[in-house]
């Protein structure tokens, strides 16, 4: 198979199922995020130990199987149901990770900067990334059936990058730089 099919030479994409959208629709923005944000992730992983290796090998394939349902459009239930499911307890288990990492922690007193350690700036990148896909999601949801396990997931998983970019620095021996706002 070549990857390169020449279809979307005309500024359409096709979605599963075989609709076919302009390349700027609303939805491609959705689970193009999620591909972005999963590639920052990919990067993340590379500085990774072997406690945060497997926890975002995990959110990498929630993001695929995020990304995948975006991309049915609404009715296909055919195709929608050859997908694999979304987790409905994921939130609740980045829920956990967020905990057990904030044990090890101090209490956030202040608004931090991002940066630090290079894996925790590359964790806060992602944040970032991850906010604007919660963004982007919320507002296509507005008018489309969403399942609303996906907003809920995408806010929990800028809270787990977040702690885990506290976390990195924590280990990391490199301190948070508290926000100062000048004036």
């Amino acid at each position: 198979m070549k990857i390169y099919t020449r279809t979307g030479d005309d500024g359409t994409t096709g979605l599963i199922g075989g609709t076919r959208v302009a390349k700027f629709d609303t939805r491609l923005d959705c689970y193009g995020t999620l591909d972005e944000l999963n590639a920052h992730l990919g990067l993340a992983a590379v500085l990774a130990d072997e406690t945060l290796l497997p926890q975002l090998l995990a959110i990498q394939e929630s993001l695929f199987t995020l990304g995948s349902h975006l991309a049915v459009p609404e009715g296909n239930e055919t195709a929608k149901a050859k997908l694999p499911p979304i987790d409905e307890n994921a939130a609740a288990e980045l829920e956990l990770q967020i905990d057990t990492a904030e044990a090890e922690l101090s209490p956030l007193t202040n608004f931090i900067l991002p940066g630090g350690a290079e894996l925790a700036a590359r964790l806060h990148v992602a944040r970032t990334v991850c906010r604007r896909g919660e963004r982007l999601v919320s507002a296509f949801a507005i008018d489309r059936p969403m399942h609303t396990p996906v907003v809920t997931y995408l806010n929990r998983l800028s809270d787990w990058l977040f702690v885990q970019a506290r976390l990195a620095n924590y280990r990391a021996g490199v301190a948070d730089v508290p926000w100062m706002p000048r004036g």
